[in-house]
C-alpha cells in the first residue's frame, strides 16, 4: 500500500507571515507620515524626520548588518515568511530607496520652503550674502581649519579608517605629478554640524551645515593642487557586539574592548551627495567592500539627525506641540510619605501623563529613610545625570544593603552603563551583571523597610526603563505595591539573578526566560477553548513588536475558533490579519503620535472575568528566551478599571491610529463623526484636577529638596516632545 502523503503543518504557508525587516520598515514609514502631516506643528514635523533618519541608521547597523553576515556565512534557511537573507536584503534595498526618496522629497519640496516662510533657513554656502560669507570665512579660518587634516589616498597613504557614521568629504584632485586623484577630509566630531549666523533680526534663524562650509574652503588644504570637486559622504558600519560570555572572565572589560571595535566594524551602507560623480562613488564602494545596492545618493543633508538641536534652539512655541508638564498628584495628607500611600492602596502610574518623579521619589525616600534596610534594583537604561544612581549610591554610603543588577549589554547604552557600574561599585553598591547569556530587561525596584509590625517590602514594577528623560517621551505604566506575593516573587527573582540557584517557582509574576512564553500560549489557548465552547472570549494585546511564530500561530487558532482579537502593535508585526479562514477575527492597529508608545498590556477575556497583565516584554523570541522579563497582574479593581478605559480609548483612536491592510501597508482609520486622539485624551485627563474623594485616591509624596530641585531643572530644560 502506498504511503499517504503527510499533510502540511498548519499555518506553514509563508503568505501568512510578514517579514520582520519589511514590517519594521513600514513602521518607520508611519513615522515618516507624521513628518509629512501638515496638521503637526512644523518643528515637530522636522523632529519626526530626524527620528526616521535615526531609526534607519540603527536598522542598518544591526538588522542589515546581521543579514549581511548570514549571507557571508552561507546561511540560506528562510524564516516563516519564506525569504532567505539574500532575498530580504534585495527587498530591503528596494523599500529603503523609496523611503529615502520620500524623505528628501519632503525636505526639498515641502519643509524647506515652509521653514523659510517662518524665518528658519538652512543655507548652502553659495546662498549666503556677502556679509555672511565674510563671517563664515572668518569662522572657518579660526575654528575649523586648525582641526582639519587632509588625507591623500595613494600607494603610501592607505585609505583612512573612518569611524561609523562620521561625516567626511571626498576631494577630487588634479594636477601634475599627482599619484592619486582622491583625498579625504574627516570632519572631527568636536565641530558642530550646524553653524548659526548671529543676526540682529529677532526671530530669524540662519544656519549653514559644517560640511558645506568645509566644501567651500577645502582648497585651502591643498596647496598647488587643483580641487576638481568635493563631496560629503559617510559610511554606516556593523555595530553589534560579539561576546562569548561563557569564555569571558571579566564581562565589563570585554564589553569595553568590543565598544572600541564597534566604530570600525564592517561597512554596510555608503551615503554620498547626489552630485558625486560615479568614478568617485565606485572608488568609495570598492574601498569599503560594498556593492551598488549599498550606495544611497541623497539630495540634501547627509544626516537629518543633525537638525535635532535646532528644534530646541528655535524659540517658536507656535511651531511646537503645546507645552505639557506631567501631573504630580497631591492630596490633603501632606505629611504622608510614599510608603504610607502604598500601604493604603497600590499606585498605578501612566507616564508621561503622570510624572516619573514619583518613581524617583520612591527610590530617593528609600535611600534617605533610616528605616529602610535594603534596596534591590535592575537598571537597563538610565539618563546621563541619573538621579536614581545618585540615590542608590547615597543609600549604600549610609550603610544600607544596596544591590543593582545592571545590564552592560543594553544596545548603544553599554558605555553609559559601564560608567554607572563603576560609580555604584565605588559607593559600595553590590553590582552584578545578571545571568550569562541573558539580558536583564525586567524593570524592578524592591525596598525592604523595618516597620512596627516587622519587615515589609515595597516594590515598583514597570513596562519601561528607569530613565527620567525617556519617561517624558515614552508612554509606559508602572505599579507601586506592597502586595506580599509580588514582593516575594521579586525577591526570589533577585536571588536568582545575584546568586547561584535554579529558576524559582513564582506565585504571581510570570517571568522570562522560563515561564512567560508558556504562560502567553496558555492564556491564548484558554481563549480558544472559551470561544469553542461559546463562552465570552477575546484578547487585547498592546506590544511594541509581535514576531514569535508560536504566539502568532496560537492567535490564528484563537481567531479560527471565533475569539475576537485586538492587537495594538506599535512597530514590527509579523502576523497577517484578515487572512480568509485564518485571521478574519484579528485586527491589527498601530498608534504613532507625539509620544512613543512603549507600554505592554495583555488582556484576556477569561469567560467574562477579564484578567490584565502589564509586562516589560514584547511577543518576540528574544524577550521570551534570551532576556529576563517580568509580566505581572493588575488585580485592584480601580486600577483594572483605569486600564480598561485606556484600552478602550486606544482602540477608538481614529486620528493617530492606522490599521493593517491586506498588504504590508497600514492605512489611517476613517474619522467620520467623533475624532478620537488617544494621546490627546490622556493629556487632557492628566491636566484635570483630581477630586479629593475616596475614588480618586490621590498619591501624596514627601518630596525631598533634591527632588524639588530636579523638577525645577526639568522645567527649565523644556517640555516633552
Amino acid at each position: 500500500m502506498d504511503k499517504e502523503p503527510e499533510s502540511p503543518e498548519p499555518f506553514s504557508d509563508p503568505s501568512l507571515y510578514i517579514n520582520r525587516e519589511l514590517s519594521w520598515l513600514e513602521f518607520n514609514q508611519r513615522v515618516l507620515e507624521e513628518a509629512e502631516d501638515p496638521k503637526n506643528p512644523l518643528l515637530e514635523r522636522l523632529k519626526f524626520l530626524c527620528i526616521v533618519a535615526s531609526n534607519l541608521d540603527e536598522f542598518f547597523e544591526v538588522r542589515v548588518a546581521g543579514l549581511k553576515q548570514q549571507r557571508l556565512s552561507n546561511i540560506s534557511a528562510p524564516g516563516p515568511d519564506g525569504l532567505t537573507p539574500s532575498e530580504q536584503l534585495a527587498a530591503i534595498c528596494v523599500r529603503v530607496r523609496k523611503m529615502v526618496d520620500d524623505q528628501y522629497r519632503l525636505w526639498n519640496r515641502d519643509l524647506l520652503s515652509i521653514l523659510e516662510k517662518n524665518n528658519i533657513f538652512f543655507l548652502r554656502y553659495e546662498e549666503l550674502t556677502d556679509e555672511e560669507k565674510q563671517y563664515y570665512t572668518g569662522y572657518f579660518q579660526k575654528s575649523v581649519y586648525p582641526v582639519l587634516t587632509p588625507l591623500a589616498v595613494d600607494p603610501v597613504h592607505p585609505f583612512p579608517q573612518l569611524l561609523n557614521k562620521s561625516l567626511n568629504v571626498a576631494v577630487e584632485l588634479e594636477g601634475a605629478g599627482l599619484n592619486t586623484n582622491l583625498a579625504v577630509v574627516q570632519v572631527p566630531r568636536i565641530l558642530p554640524r550646524l553653524v548659526p549666523y548671529k543676526t540682529d533680526k529677532k526671530g530669524v534663524y540662519r544656519y549653514i551645515f559644517i560640511g558645506s562650509l568645509i566644501q567651500a574652503h577645502v582648497g585651502s588644504l591643498f596647496h598647488g593642487v587643483r580641487v576638481k570637486g568635493a563631496y560629503q559622504f559617510r559610511v554606516t558600519r556593523n555595530s553589534d557586539l560579539y561576546l562569548d560570555e561563557e569564555e569571558t572572565d571579566n564581562l565589563l572589560k570585554a564589553i569595553e574592548l568590543e565598544l572600541r571595535k564597534r566604530s570600525r566594524g564592517n561597512a554596510v551602507r555608503l551615503e554620498v551627495q547626489k552630485d558625486c560623480p560615479s568614478h568617485i562613488t565606485d572608488q568609495l564602494l570598492q574601498t569599503f567592500d560594498l556593492m551598488d545596492d549599498d550606495l544611497y545618493q541623497v539630495d540634501g543633508p547627509i544626516n537629518f539627525l543633525r537638525l535635532m538641536p535646532v528644534i530646541s534652539e528655535v524659540d517658536r512655541p507656535d511651531l511646537k506641540f503645546r507645552p505639557f508638564a506631567p501631573a504630580i498628584e497631591t492630596g490633603s495628607g501632606d505629611h504622608d510619605d510614599i510608603f504610607s500611600q502604598i500601604r493604603r492602596h497600590p499606585i498605578l502610574l501612566h507616564h508621561p501623563y503622570e510624572s516619573f518623579q514619583t518613581v524617583l521619589d520612591f527610590i530617593e525616600q528609600a535611600a534617605e529613610d533610616p528605616n529602610v534596610l535594603a534596596i534591590k534594583q535592575t537598571l537597563y537604561r538610565t539618563s546621563g545625570d541619573s538621579q536614581i544612581v545618585g540615590s542608590l549610591a547615597e543609600a549604600a554610603e549610609s550603610g544600607k544593603q544596596v544591590t543593582v543588577v545592571i545590564e552592560l549589554k543594553a544596545r548603544f547604552d553599554e558605555a553609559a552603563n559601564i560608567k554607572w557600574a563603576r560609580t555604584l561599585q565605588e559607593a559600595g553598591v553590590h553590582v552584578v551583571y545578571g545571568i550569562v547569556g541573558l539580558k536583564t530587561h525586567a524593570k524592578l525596584a524592591l525596598v525592604v523597610r523595618r516597620e512596627e509590625d516587622g519587615l515589609r517590602r515595597y516594590l515598583h514594577l514597570g513596562t519601561g526603563n528607569y530613565h527620567p528623560s525617556t519617561a517624558k517621551l515614552y508612554t509606559d505604566l508602572g505599579l507601586l505595591t506592597c502586595d506580599p506575593d509580588l514582593t516575594n516573587d521579586s525577591a526570589e527573582l533577585f536571588n536568582w539573578l545575584t546568586g547561584v540557584s535554579v529558576f524559582p517557582d513564582l506565585t504571581k509574576i510570570k517571568a522570562a526566560p522560563k515561564v512567560l512564553h508558556a504562560f502567553v500560549l496558555e492564556m491564548i489557548h484558554r481563549e480558544t477553548e472559551n470561544a469553542t465552547m461559546g463562552k465570552p472570549s477575546g484578547i487585547f494585546g498592546k506590544v511594541n513588536s509581535l514576531v514569535d511564530p508560536e504566539v502568532i500561530q496560537a492567535l490564528y487558532r484563537a481567531s479560527q475558533a471565533g475569539a475576537k482579537i485586538k492587537l495594538l502593535v506599535r512597530g514590527t508585526c509579523c502576523l497577517r490579519s484578515k487572512a480568509p479562514g485564518v485571521s478574519e477575527n484579528i485586527v491589527v492597529r498601530s498608534v504613532i503620535s507625539r509620544f512613543l508608545e512603549h507600554s505592554r498590556i495583555y488582556r484576556f477575556e477569561n469567560a467574562g472575568k477579564p484578567v490584565i497583565y502589564l509586562a516589560s516584554a514584547d511577543w518576540m523570541a528574544r524577550n521570551f528566551f534570551r532576556r529576563v522579563e517580568t509580566c505581572f497582574p493588575i488585580e485592584a479593581p480601580e486600577l483594572r478599571s483605569r486600564i480598561e478605559q485606556m484600552l478602550d480609548i486606544y482602540w477608538r483612536d481614529n486620528v493617530k491610529a492606522r490599521e493593517q491592510g491586506s498588504e504590508l501597508t497600514y492605512v489611517r482609520r476613517p474619522t467620520d463623526g467623533e475624532r478620537v486622539d488617544a494621546q490627546a485624551i490622556f493629556l487632557e485627563q492628566a491636566l484635570k484636577p483630581k477630586r479629593p474623594d475616596v475614588d480618586s485616591k490621590p498619591v501624596v509624596l514627601r518630596t525631598s529638596v533634591k527632588a524639588k530641585e530636579t523638577k525645577r531643572q526639568d522645567e527649565k530644560v523644556g517640555q516633552p516632545a
